[in-house]
């Protein structure tokens, strides 16, 4: 029991464990509509195309928060500028400005004496430095994503399954989708520089993944996700401290993980339905043609 709790004794890991718990609610709550509305190529540009705002901040010692801000808020403007223009597809804008805003984040970064450090702290940050105020910062942006969620949930869920429907419904797809970048805008930009843009989209997009085949309605999936989150923070933090690796690629790596797992069985768990659903055909065919041969029986059996 001691291997499982002790690593918990100490404040500074209390304080990792609050946090990641923090960040996995809020990407389950965003990530669960990225999964469904198909916006992961988004996800993944936006944690990345945070970098020249980053770079720039630290390059001349202002608040990276306010430059990972200024920079999502660049590259979402972008995207739904380019996704306005004809005959240029909504993931070859998202490429072009992934590509873009990486390359001047590097360009910019590469001026710094600590290029090497500075992008490692960029990719995985330091979840084992959570500090109590970055806990504060993640709690309330936990209060905004809940209730833009909720404010948004009918409006969000029309624009996953059917724009055109949204709209004819008057649900004002754009602005759903709106502040559907708004959320994943939210949850990057106060989480990265708690625990790095990896465990970011790597916990706003696997768990969500993972619950995927076990949910029926959006909400079950949602907490599925959540679950699958906190536990990947958990075993994450105590596979670190136990076998010496680094906290924030540990997690993203275990929810990973947790995805594959959950992927291999809901596919034995579909094998087993279907094989059951033929055992049972046989035996209605059975009870209902008792008055034919067995071999003749077998031969109908083998033709269905």
């Amino acid at each position: 029991m001691a291997w499982l709790t002790g690593p918990f004794e100490a404040a500074f890991v209390q304080r990792a464990l609050w946090s990641g718990v923090l960040v996995s609610l809020i990407c389950a709550l965003t990530g669960t509509w990225v999964v469904l509305r198909g916006m992961t190529f988004l996800g993944d540009a936006m944690s990345h195309g945070m970098l020249p705002g980053v770079a720039l901040a630290s390059l001349h010692g202002g608040n990276l928060l306010v430059g990972a801000a200024v920079s999502a808020g660049v590259m979402a403007c972008g995207v739904t500028l380019l996704g306005r223009v004809p005959r240029l597809s909504q993931d070859t804008g998202i490429g072009l400005l992934f590509v873009g805003m990486l390359s001047l984040g590097v360009i910019v970064v590469s001026r710094s004496q600590s290029f090497a450090v500075d992008l490692t702290g960029f990719l995985f940050g330091d979840v084992l430095a959570v500090r109590e105020r970055d806990v504060a910062h993640l709690a309330v942006a936990l209060v905004i994503t809940v209730a833009v969620s909720a404010l948004g949930h009918r409006s969000f869920l029309a624009l996953a399954f059917d724009e055109r429907k949204a709209h004819t419904l008057g649900l004002r797809p754009r602005l759903a989708h709106g502040a559907l970048l708004g959320l994943v805008t939210l949850a990057i930009v106060t989480s990265f520089h708690v625990v790095g843009t990896l465990l970011v989209f790597g916990l706003l997009i696997a768990p969500p993944a993972a619950a995927l085949p076990w949910a029926r309605r959006v909400p079950a999936v949602m907490a599925g996700a959540a679950v699958c989150g906190t536990g990947a923070t958990f075993t994450g933090l105590l596979l670190s401290w136990h076998l010496g690796t680094a906290a924030g690629a540990t997690i993203a790596a275990v929810a990973v993980l947790f995805f594959f797992v959950s992927l291999g069985a809901a596919g034995l768990r579909d094998r087993l339905r279907i094989r059951a659903r033929g055992r049972v055909r046989v035996r209605v065919r059975e009870e209902t043609t008792p008055h034919l041969p067995a071999d003749l029986r077998k031969e109908r059996e083998t033709s269905a």
